[in-house]
């Protein structure tokens, strides 16, 4: 079978284009099609295929660029596939080529019917006034498109609920792949000399908050959380909500540490650092909580989502509803409860491995 692979953009950063890459690496003779890459050294630049917003300024303004997606995507040119194959988290799924392709079977792997029009109460860039103008039609569009998929996947059930309810179609559950032994093998010895020192500064006994830094990741309920266990809080990562962040643990000296970009290994050992790794978002999966649990780390997460799939409460690190009151420090109080092998054990369930057999084996069918 020769496919074209399909993505809403690529992006440096980010468990999507993680996904993507496995699934590149699945098909390495597909070309991928998507508006824009910001990565070409992982997804080269001969493989993928850019849209004509890649050549303007809303390549790195998606908010002004949404309303154009969907009419870019049926326009994508010719291709000889014999199947498509679209990872998608906003309008990927509308993808049509010209040529044979046009006809060929389309199977949606679906991190999520696009939030920003669905539920904009889940992500804050959805109650933008342009947004919101722009729903009602692309809500309507979106739906219609979905109709076009020979098969849909879901990342989680979560999503699977959501795509019943939004796109009015059955989807199966193919959870996206974690790199698990990258985070159960290894040691201190993969760091530099740099990133050692950085490791060594950090206060015993921390718990960790990791990843973009962007509002709806809800970083300050690690920070609130900390203050309110009287436990010390490390922040991985960086974005437009840094600054906010730095505000925030200016209100508490001494009780918030950040770490910027830390590369894998480093990102490993503040894992294994951790008395928890704290996960309030509500995520449609999460790779984040599984890739602490196989470093042998307990998660602390929402008990809505993605999250609560993969966290096992009471086994593998505990689920809450709230993240500043008595739940959620008793949680804290209650880790020397919880086994590093039981964490590790529960990880290995969602190892890369399982995706690969169940996605090949869903689009062969």
């Amino acid at each position: 079978m020769a496919g074209i692979l399909v993505h809403d953009w690529l992006e440096a950063h980010g468990g999507a284009e993680k996904v993507m890459e496995e699934i590149a690496g699945l098909y390495p003779d597909a070309p991928i099609s998507t508006l824009w890459n910001d990565d070409p050294q992982r997804f080269l630049t001969e493989r993928t295929s850019e849209s004509w917003i890649a050549k303007t300024p809303l390549r790195k303004h998606k908010g002004l660029a949404l309303p154009l997606m969907p009419p870019t995507w049926r326009h994508r040119g010719r291709s000889d596939a014999d199947f498509i194959l679209c990872a998608s988290h906003l309008f990927a799924h509308h993808a049509r080529f010209s040529g044979p392709a046009r006809d060929v079977p389309k199977y949606v792997y679906t991190y999520t019917p696009a939030r920003y029009i669905w539920e904009p109460e889940l992500d804050e860039r959805g109650n933008s006034a342009m947004a919101r103008a722009a729903s009602v039609p692309l809500r309507r569009l979106d739906a219609a498109r979905a109709q076009e998929a020979h098969s849909i996947a879901a990342i989680s059930e979560y999503v699977r609920e959501r795509i019943q309810r939004t796109w009015d179609r059955d989807s199966i559950v193919v959870y996206p792949p974690v790199d698990v032994a990258g985070y159960t093998n290894g040691s201190v010895d993969d760091l530099t000399g740099e990133e050692l020192a950085i490791l060594e500064s950090l206060p015993q006994g921390f718990l960790l908050g990791a990843s973009r830094f962007i509002p709806y990741k809800r970083l300050d309920l690690v920070v609130k959380l900390g203050v309110a266990a009287r436990r010390p809080v490390v922040l991985a990562g960086n974005g437009p909500s840094l600054p906010a962040l730095r505000a925030l643990s200016a209100e508490h000296p001494g009780a918030v540490w950040f770490v910027d970009r830390p590369s894998q290994p480093l990102l490993r050992e503040l894992y294994r650092r951790a008395m928890a790794f704290v996960f309030p978002p509500i995520e449609d999966f999460g790779i984040m909580p599984v890739e602490a649990m196989a470093a042998g780390t307990p998660v602390i997460a929402r008990n809505l989502g993605g999250a609560s799939e993969t966290v096992v409460h009471g086994k593998t690190g505990f689920l809450v509803s709230d993240f500043t009151g008595a739940e959620a420090v008793d949680a804290v109080n209650r880790l020397g409860e919880i086994s590093p092998d039981e964490c590790r054990a529960r990880a290995v369930l969602f190892d890369r491995s399982r995706f690969h057999r169940e996605l090949t084996a869903w689009v062969g069918s």
